[in-house]
């Protein structure tokens, strides 16, 4: 039985989270029926479908078993966990017992030569030498029991066996999901950056990166640089509630930037305000040189003018008066903003 494997999220369901050379703790509950010996191991596998070297786990209390693994590449990663019964752990544990009692002694001896020539047979031929004469000495009547018992127990053999042990009633869990990405992913200290507040421009604004990056931060993230709706558009200190104007004049403040989308374009334009594309890579390469990221904000919402607003209404709530919801956060309105509905139209979308 294997039970209470993790990591995991919701069963298994969603992918537990890694970085690039993090390790995790495999753990999980296994156990079996009887007495004898029962053992575990993970089984990984990598991004593309190749397998890592096999893990073995180390037993725990009340049936516990635990591995660290390392996982060394970034992309979609699994694991599960494999349980079996282990005869030369039993053995191992047995056979002093019974050769010091003189119990059945030459019995437990063949035995013992007998799993050494299965167990000999799964191990890597470059790795066979510590156990090639072990059955000879587990039957040479000319030493004591106690002598033939040492010779199968030495460390070297007891070693060997341990990396390419002899499984039995081999058993696995279900798979589960593990996303690797990369270092960043695991922490890092964001900077909020509005181009406007640095004269306006994406090219005036990578003026500012150099102060940025002397703070210390790892990532610059920007709001939307989007052209901004002026359907609604808010202006200073715009009342948002029942009642209230929520309309400014749209040439005389710059409206939310949260309000994407308008006749000059929607989420794969650049607002002619902040500069064209070439400002835009312009900045992102000032800041790699500087050792930071720049992350965008991708506000899945459109301004009323959008031009999904337009030609894809489909992808939005509709209200049972016709008109497109906007969004609320009652009492609040914001009449600027529509929501994406992904339950309209995923795949389109």
């Amino acid at each position: 039985m294997i039970t209470d494997v993790g990591p995991a999220v919701a069963c298994g369901q969603y992918a537990a989270k890694a970085v690039s050379g993090e390790t995790l703790e495999v753990v999980a509950t296994v156990f079996r029926e009887g007495h004898d010996a029962v053992a575990a191991n993970v089984v990984l596998k990598r991004p593309g479908g190749g397998r890592s070297p096999f893990v073995r786990m180390t037993p725990g209390e009340d049936d516990s078993w635990s591995a660290p693994v390392t996982f060394d590449t970034e992309g979609p990663w699994s694991f599960a966990v494999e349980g079996w019964s282990d005869p030369l752990g039993t053995w191992w544990h047995d056979a002093p017992l019974k050769v010091d009692a003189e119990v059945d002694v030459e019995v437990v001896l063949e035995e013992g030569a007998r799993l050494y020539e299965r167990a000999t047979a799964g191990v890597p031929k470059a790795k066979q030498a510590p156990l090639s004469a072990i059955p000879d000495a587990l039957r040479d009547v000319t030493r004591t029991p106690r002598q033939r018992l040492d010779a199968a127990l030495a460390p070297d053999a007891v070693q060997v066996l341990t990396e390419h042990p002899l499984r039995e009633l081999v058993t696995s869990s279900s798979s589960y999901p593990v996303w690797v990405d990369r270092p960043r992913a695991l922490y890092g200290s964001w900077y909020e950056f509005f181009p406007r507040s640095e004269g306006g421009t994406l090219r005036t604004a990578a003026e500012r990166l150099t102060a940025v990056a002397a703070m210390g931060f790892d990532v610059v993230y920007l709001p939307p640089i989007h052209p901004i709706g002026r359907v609604n558009r808010k202006g200073p200190n715009s009342p948002e509630f029942p009642g209230g104007d929520p309309t400014a004049d749209p040439d005389e403040v710059p409206g939310s930037p949260w309000a994407i989308g308008s006749d000059e374009g929607g989420h794969d334009a650049i607002h002619p305000d902040l500069g064209t594309f070439e400002d835009f890579d312009h900045f992102v390469a000032r800041a790699t040189e500087l050792g930071m990221e720049v992350a965008l904000d991708l506000a899945l919402q459109c301004a009323p003018d959008h031009p999904w607003a337009k030609e894809h209404p489909e992808w939005f709530t509709t209200r049972v008066d016709g008109t497109i919801a906007y969004a609320e956060n009652p009492p609040k309105k914001y009449q600027d903003i529509y929501p994406l509905n992904f339950d309209n139209d995923p795949e389109g979308l």
